[in-house]
């Protein structure tokens, strides 16, 4: 299946010559009307794992079977292999309104031996909401679990009013520093003020501190833990299976969801250039291109709202081998991308007989892709292959 209203974008390298200096004026970036069609033979019968989620945000699978899931007011669960949910006590308290909440759950790259679990979530002050990162240790209490000395080990300092666009994920770099994704709160020009931390990715050490290389380390006009900025509400973010690069992708406004491969030091344009327009039909910013401005790989138009994403390695999905999912909040759907090293080939649409908003994927170490669906009886999916 093809969808001619859907665009990628294939960078070019700038070869180094003497002639790079005029050839950056006009090398751009190539525009490709349609994507192709994605290889996606293998077929999926998927199968409710729970159900009776509220709103559930993200899943983290855990050594030995089951899982932990978050749901947006404020709520962690436990739940095993056979379905059944538990509440996990000690977490943070939230702000709970709009795209606010417990957001993202992942497990410390040591979970084995320090049993240590990292929380986003949309943290209360008295001037508003930012984005924070909690830290704790999962242990068992009884026939359930808790959270024990937790601590929030970074507060964003974009803090606003209302329940827009905080992010979040998190992603643990091979190097074990943990990247996190920030939205923009709503308040577009932010993006681009880098005293705050509003629409960026940042890079940081597992106390929350800046990693000790990042970018901007150094330059006071920077805040040092970010690593790019110019995003407006990135809330899908994982590395790349082989080369252990970074990926993000992020809401477009009317159009405009981008997948991004985020590199240190640079800008993403938000919301100075951008392949969306307003709600309102009017034109963002300058365009869609200029100098010192990064442009994705690939970009939806119009919007899926995107949310969670996955790379699939497992020999479980074999004609899916390398390709990108990314779950569609207003699409109501799982994308299926083919790939050709950091090139989208192709696309195609999964689980769009669901109806459902699907707000995470991840492939767990059991090799199966698991999705929740975003509703307040939200579902735990596993996609079993036919």
């Amino acid at each position: 299946m093809s969808f001619g209203h859907w665009r990628f974008i294939t960078k070019h390298r700038a070869i180094k010559s003497v002639w790079a200096g005029a050839l950056a004026v006009v090398a751009g970036f190539a525009l490709s009307a349609v994507a192709g069609t994605a290889q996606a033979q293998t077929r999926i019968a998927p199968e409710t794992v729970t159900s009776g989620l509220d709103h559930p945000w993200s899943v983290a699978d855990l050594p030995g079977g089951g899982f932990l899931v978050t749901e947006r007011d404020g709520a962690l669960k436990h739940v095993t292999a056979e379905g059944e949910q538990s509440v996990v006590s000690g977490t943070p308290k939230v702000f709970a309104s709009g795209q606010g909440g417990l957001l993202d759950v992942v497990l410390s790259p040591n979970f084995a031996s320090d049993g240590q679990i990292f929380l986003s979530f949309s943290e209360p002050t008295s001037g508003g909401a930012g984005t924070s990162v909690y830290r704790a240790t999962l242990e068992r209490s009884g026939d359930g679990f808790q959270l024990r000395d937790g601590r929030v080990i970074f507060s964003g300092n974009n803090i606003y009013r209302g329940g827009r666009h905080f992010g979040s994920r998190l992603v643990f770099a091979p190097d074990g520093t943990l990247f996190m994704t920030l939205g923009d709160r709503g308040d577009r020009p932010s993006a681009q003020n880098t005293q705050n931390h509003a629409g960026s990715v940042l890079r940081l050490t597992i106390d929350g501190a800046p990693a000790p290389d990042n970018p901007f380390l150094g330059d006071s006009s920077y805040q040092p833990e970010m690593w790019s900025i110019g995003h407006r509400n990135p809330q899908s973010a994982a590395l790349h299976p082989e080369t252990g690069v970074l990926w993000t992708v992020e809401h477009g406004a009317r159009g405009g969801d981008e997948i991004n491969i985020p590199e240190a030091g640079k800008n993403y344009g938000w919301p100075v250039i951008s392949y969306g327009r307003h709600y309102t039909g009017g034109r963002i910013g300058e365009g869609t291109t200029k100098t010192g401005m990064e442009q994705p790989i690939y970009f939806w138009d119009p919007s899926i709202a995107p949310s969670g994403m996955a790379f699939v390695t497992s020999n479980k999905y074999p004609d899916w081998n390398g390709n990108l999912l990314v779950g569609a909040l207003r699409g109501r759907h799982l994308s299926n991308l083919s790939l050709d090293g950091t090139t989208v080939t192709g696309e195609s649409r999964l689980l769009a007989e669901l109806g459902e908003r699907i707000r995470d994927v991840r492939q767990a170490d059991d090799g199966f892709i698991y999705v929740l669906t975003d509703s307040s009886d939200g579902q735990l999916i596993r996609l079993l292959p036919q």
